[in-house]
This record gives structure tokens, C-alpha cells and sequence, in this order.
């Protein structure tokens, strides 16, 4: 089974160089558990919560052994099981894990509404909600999560699962239990009152290690009984904040994907790092999953393995506010921001990295710039856009960067340089070119896709003291390598025609250059 062992996700690939650098863009520390605050005392904050302690030698509720109505313990998990053919379900060998695997495995079930203050650790473990089926038709089936010194590692499946709480979109539930005949999918949604929430305890350090479950089908067919592609996952819509610093740390270590869910998904708040050997924010429910990010930070490094982007949604993406850094693959077709839907940038301060990113919407109300490339740029490069805060050295090679900040303005004359060679275009655009904005995939080998890029907030990202990435441990168990080989120089893109110029203009109708070479 491939797992990624990085201890923290660095973000030293991205070095803003801002006047002033707001206290919720610090890079996670190393440590993977400490928190200021015990649950005792980030109780009073609280009304009527339950303190849930985890450890291998036994969980407490409240200082208790926890009574079976409230919170279960077992080692019943669901995981894809080793030696079944292809009528269990869609796995393949690596996804397939033994019982002696899975019955190490100690499960930690919350199965009734209220906020939980948890803390501690599983070294083999989940945990889980579930409220039951009936939850996601009850509006007060919500439990809160207030994590406070959390560290969790499953080999098997999510660590964190939310399986059955309230779904705040009716509409959908109605539609997807045929009571309706139609659904307007909309990239403006309200999640405030969903059942799976997430909050990140200021001053807290919480690391969740998780893996995923390949399709399962139901006994005797071809549907879905389980599938769960991400280390940190619901079924439900979910909302993720921070306290009131915003302080609180949460990273995410996947073998695959790194938080999912399967309708709607809000960040708030806090900061929150992603390694992910896939994609790293998924939300997947086609043209109807909205990932809105309205705060806080995202350091985001996607596709370790083979392929990913860094946050893909199968619906629409909305920007309304916090500092985003996010990678992807850099052997595959995939980008930094990647949806079906619409992308929408109103806010923040966002930079997206990938081979080809998607197509910001017209609409958003914050100025951006997406640079396409005519070939991949090396890992190493130094890339500066003269006249704004934006400059970084790439950790991944990368071929398309979408910016977006509130410093951007129209009218505004700017030069891009790579490695200090001032860089000019060949083609502009208010948004897409052939093959995502001038290129920046193989041609004739990748599905038609888009183009986007984002924002980034006041006071940028902290880039580690070293200005590198951890490597991973010299004990064979490093991300895999097996990826598709690239064609040397990269991927060419198909860039539009016309005369080269080095003066990248920003107006009302064109906020996307392509075709990006160094000045002859």
C-alpha cells in the first residue's frame, strides 16, 4: 500500500514577498500533536460539550468509559477486502487490505448530536460519525468536531468519516431520493446548517494520516455500497473553521485523496496543509458540488503519485476570502484549481500551479492573471511578476500559474521573468486558449478542459526556515515513482498566434496570457 510519510506539508515553494505577514499564514511546525489548550479547559467555550479523549490504551468521554448510545468503540471498520474477485467491487490489488490489517484497527463512532472537544491519539484508528440513517432528513442531526491535539493514522480508510448527519441541502436530498424530478445546481450555497462541522482549536497542532476505500458494490450488483476516496471524508456537506486567531493547525496526509466530500464543502477558517498522492480537496457530486472557501489558510500539495489536482471540484468553485497555495501533479493533465462548473474568485489572495489549470469565470470580482507556458518550467525556476508581491521558486515543475490578489489592478503595465530573463506571450485572452489557456497539456492524448486561476490573503504564506520540503524517509517508503513519462522540454501547448509581447496588461477583457516564452 503506498503511503505518503512526509511528517508536515512545507509550503516553501511559494515565497510572497508581502510588507506584513498575518499570523494565520505561519507554516504548520513540525510536531504533529500539541496543543495550547486541553479540551478541559477549550470546554468553557462550549456549551454542554463532551470531552473526547483518544488513545490506543483506551478512549473516555468525559473522563469515562463512554456509554454505547453516546460514542462506541470497536474494530468493525470498512476497508476493501484481499482476495475477493471483481464481482466485490472496483479495487485493484493495491487497494486491498487483509483482516488482521483492519482488526488493528480501533474505530471510535460518535452516534449522537453535540459538539465533541477531541484530542489525543489513534496510531491505528478512526473515527467516525454516524447518527443514522435517518440523520440527513433531521435538522438537529449536527455534530461538531472541535479538534484540539488531534493525531490519527489509518491504513485502511478515511481516518475521519462523517457518514450520516444532516444534509442542509434539502433540495438535493429530495431530488436524490426521486421525490423531485429536477435540481438546480447553483455555485452559491448556504452550509451553515450542515451536519458535519470541523473547527480547529486555536494554538492546536492536529495531523490526520488516512487512506481510502475503492468501490464496494451491494450484494449481487453493480452499485454503490461504499466508496471513499478520501483521508478525511463525508458524505454529508461539511464546513471547516478556525477559532478566533485562527492558530488552529490541521494537516492531511493521503494515499490518495487528501478532504473530501461528497456534496458541499466550506472552509472558514484555520489553516489546513494537504499532502495528497491524488487530489488534494475533492468535492464530487457532478455539477452540483460546491467548494467554497470564504477563510483562512491552504497549503495544498497535490498529485505525489501519478496524478491530482490541487482542488477539484465536480461542481463549481467560489473564492471569497483566505490565503490558498495549491499544487499539482506535475506529470499529469492537472492543475492548482480544477471544476466542472464554475470558478469564481471574489477574494483573497490565491496561487494555483499545475501542468494546466481551468478557466476563471467572467464574473469573479477580483482581478487575476493566468500564465500558460509554451513548455513546463523545471523545478528550481524563479518566477517574479514585477509590480506585485508575487515571487516564488518552484518546488514542482509547473507549466500554468494563476494568480489573484487585491493588489492586481487594471490598466497596470507588468513583467514576468523567469530565473531574471524577462518573459513575453504570444497569445491573450479574457480567459481560455486551446488546451487551457495557450496549452499546457499533450494535445492530442488529454480531454478538453479549462483554465482558472485565484487569490491569496494579507500577509501572504510562511515559507519553512529552510525554504525546502521535508524529503521523505530513507525507508523505502516514499511516494511512488512510477509516473507516465513527460516528453522532454514538457508539454507543448497550442499557442495563439500573433506577435510577441513582454508587456502583460491586465484589462476589463483579458486577464489570461499564453504561449509564454523568454524574450528572444
Amino acid at each position: 500500500m503506498r503511503r505518503n510519510l512526509y511528517s508536515t506539508f512545507l509550503a516553501g515553494a511559494l515565497l510572497f514577498s508581502l510588507a506584513s505577514c498575518a499570523s494565520d499564514t505561519a507554516a504548520p511546525p513540525s510536531s504533529p500533536v500539541s496543543a495550547s489548550s486541553s479540551g478541559e479547559n477549550a470546554s468553557s467555550l462550549y456549551d454542554g460539550s463532551r470531552q473526547l479523549i483518544l488513545s490506543d490504551n483506551g478512549v473516555t468521554l468525559d473522563g469515562k468509559e463512554p456509554d454505547t448510545n453516546t460514542v462506541t468503540v470497536t474494530n468493525d471498520i470498512v476497508y476493501y477486502h484481499d482476495g475477493t474477485d471483481d464481482s466485490y467491487g472496483e479495487g485493484t490489488e493495491a487497494d486491498m487490505h487483509t483482516a488482521k490489517e483492519s482488526d488493528a484497527h480501533t474505530v471510535v463512532t460518535i452516534r449522537e448530536a453535540g459538539t465533541y472537544l477531541v484530542s489525543g491519539q489513534l496510531s491505528a484508528g478512526q473515527l467516525a460519525i454516524d447518527l443514522g440513517e435517518d440523520a440527513k432528513r433531521d435538522p438537529q442531526a449536527v455534530v461538531t468536531l472541535v479538534l484540539d491535539g488531534v493525531d490519527i493514522t489509518c491504513t485502511v480508510a478515511p481516518a475521519v468519516i462523517f457518514y450520516n448527519v444532516y444534509e442542509c441541502d434539502e433540495a438535493w436530498v429530495a431530488y436524490d431520493e426521486e421525490e423531485t424530478e429536477d435540481y438546480v445546481s447553483s455555485p452559491l450555497v448556504d452550509t451553515s446548517a450542515a451536519g458535519a462541522n470541523v473547527i480547529l482549536a486555536d494554538g492546536s497542532v492536529n495531523q490526520v494520516t488516512g487512506s481510502y476505500v475503492a468501490r464496494i458494490y451491494k450484494e449481487g450488483t453493480t452499485k454503490k455500497l461504499h466508496k471513499y476516496d478520501g483521508a478525511f471524508y463525508s458524505k454529508m456537506s461539511m464546513n471547516i473553521d478556525g477559532e478566533a486567531e485562527g492558530t488552529g493547525v490541521l494537516t492531511i496526509i493521503a494515499d490518495n485523496e487528501g478532504l473530501d466530500s461528497e456534496l458541499h464543502l466550506t472552509v472558514n477558517g484555520g489553516s489546513i496543509s494537504i499532502q495528497a498522492q491524488n487530489d488534494g480537496i475533492n468535492t464530487n457530486e457532478d455539477n452540483v458540488s460546491v467548494t467554497t472557501i470564504n477563510g483562512g489558510t491552504l497549503q495544498i500539495n497535490a498529485g505525489l503519485g501519478k496524478e491530482g489536482d490541487g482542488i477539484d471540484s465536480n461542481g463549481h468553485i467560489v473564492i471569497n476570502g483566505g490565503a490558498i497555495y495549491s499544487i499539482a501533479s506535475d506529470h499529469s493533465a492537472d492543475g492548482g484549481l480544477d471544476a466542472d462548473g464554475d470558478i469564481l474568485i471574489n477574494g483573497g489572495h490565491v496561487a494555483a500551479l499545475g501542468v494546466r489549470n481551468d478557466i476563471v469565470s467572467a464574473d469573479s470580482n477580483q482581478l487575476y492573471i493566468e500564465m500558460s507556458f509554451a513548455s513546463l518550467l523545471p523545478a528550481g525556476s524563479k518566477v517574479e511578476l514585477e509590480g506585485t508581491s508575487l515571487s516564488f521558486t518552484l518546488e514542482k515543475a509547473a507549466q500554468s500559474i494563476i494568480y489573484s490578489a487585491p493588489e492586481l489592478k487594471r490598466d497596470t503595465s507588468y513583467t514576468l521573468k523567469v530565473d531574471g530573463v524577462v518573459q513575453q506571450y504570444t497569445g491573450n485572452s479574457s480567459g481560455g486558449f486551446p488546451g487551457g489557456a495557450g496549452g499546457g497539456f499533450p494535445p492530442d492524448d488529454l480531454p478538453e478542459g479549462e483554465f482558472k486561476p485565484d487569490q491569496r490573503p494579507e500577509g501572504g504564506f510562511q515559507p519553512p526556515e529552510d525554504g525546502e520540503f521535508q524529503q521523505p524517509p530513507e525507508d523505502g517508503q516514499q511516494p511512488p515513482t512510477d509516473r507516465p513519462e513527460r516528453p522532454e522540454g514538457g508539454w507543448r501547448g497550442g499557442e495563439s498566434a500573433g506577435e510577441p509581447s513582454q508587456d502583460f496588461t491586465l484589462t476589463d477583457d483579458i486577464h489570461a496570457f499564453s504561449g509564454i516564452t523568454a524574450q528572444e
